[in-house]
């Protein structure tokens, strides 16, 4: 196909080729998911636009159209698809400037999200009513989470290979792909992801004697399909023996996380320990819980000034 031919081309059969040759095996699946949801949306705002009637105009009209119905972040990162697309367009003289160049991003605001955890005794209440057997199932893979923090994909991927028990940690390196039917490792979601976590001597003890005999580089919860409802069903019920809040796994890491900023762990610590690339992600995720205590420590404070003379 010539240039001429190619510049009359459907813009969203260009981006759906693009992301075919250069992304499809190169990000992760759950990524390329996000590029396929990109082309989807392409096609239904412009379904007969050609690349070369991309102007500034045209693409800012483009990008207010998605910002109807989608918040700016989850815009910007549509924009950001389109724009790579784009360049490489530039690149191989289909487009003679760049249409993307100083577009505004709009959106909806954000919904409010109203964070979910377990205060430290809820998390007790839950803690205590664990079926922990003598072999590892969902009960032990819900102990863990709550003690670590561990994202759901980097606690499935865990094998014996990844603990060292010696020194009371655990290795993150990878995830488990557990929304493939194959599923298979992958990926941790950043390289922040990677990282080494601390875990308590009673814990450490119990997954040394769990994981005996068993393969070295094997999943140690995987044996078979798993899927995430699997194990919120076994959360709800111990949620509803333990009567407290109904809550996800997910949320066991935000209790894990919660429990650490009360202790007074401090947030570049925290941080760490969640695998989050920014400080930023942190703050911005508890803002609540630090603003609670530091409304704590403004009470302290003026309680501790009013006894000065």
């Amino acid at each position: 196909m010539s240039i001429k031919e190619k510049a009359t081309q459907f813009f969203h059969e260009y981006f759906t080729d693009w992301m075919e040759i250069y992304k499809n095996g190169a990000v992760r699946p759950i990524t390329y998911q996000k590029y396929l949801m990109t082309s989807r949306r392409l096609i239904e705002l412009a379904p007969v636009l050609r690349i070369d009637e991309l102007d500034k105009r045209c693409y800012q009209n483009l990008i207010n159209e998605y910002a109807k119905t989608h918040e700016k972040q989850t815009t910007m990162n549509f924009h950001h698809h389109l724009k790579s697309a784009i360049l490489d367009a530039i690149d191989e003289g289909l487009l003679s400037s760049d249409p993307t160049r100083k577009v505004t991003v709009k959106g909806k605001l954000p919904t409010v999200k109203k964070l979910k955890f377990l205060s430290q005794f809820e998390l007790q209440s839950l803690l205590a009513n664990l079926n922990l057997t003598s072999e590892l199932n969902w009960d032990w893979f819900i102990l863990l989470i709550a003690k670590t923090g561990l994202r759901f994909s980097e606690a499935l991927a865990l094998t014996p290979n990844d603990f060292n028990f010696i020194e009371h940690k655990i290795k993150i390196s990878k995830t488990w792909n557990y929304k493939c039917a194959n599923g298979g490792f992958t990926e941790t979601k950043n390289q922040s992801s990677r990282r080494t976590l601390q875990i308590d001597p009673q814990l450490n003890r119990s997954l040394f004697d769990l994981t005996k005999g068993l393969t070295a580089d094997n999943p140690i919860f995987i044996k078979g399909r798993v899927f995430n409802s699997t194990v919120n069903d076994r959360l709800e019920v111990l949620c509803k023996l333990a009567q407290v809040p109904m809550i996800s796994i997910h949320s066991l890491r935000h209790s894990h996380a919660s429990l650490l900023i009360f202790a007074g762990v401090s947030i570049a610590s925290i941080a760490k320990r969640l695998g989050h690339s920014s400080i930023n992600t942190t703050q911005e995720t508890y803002l609540h819980i630090i603003q609670e205590l530091e409304d704590q420590d403004n009470d302290k404070i003026i309680k501790q000034l009013s006894v000065l003379g």
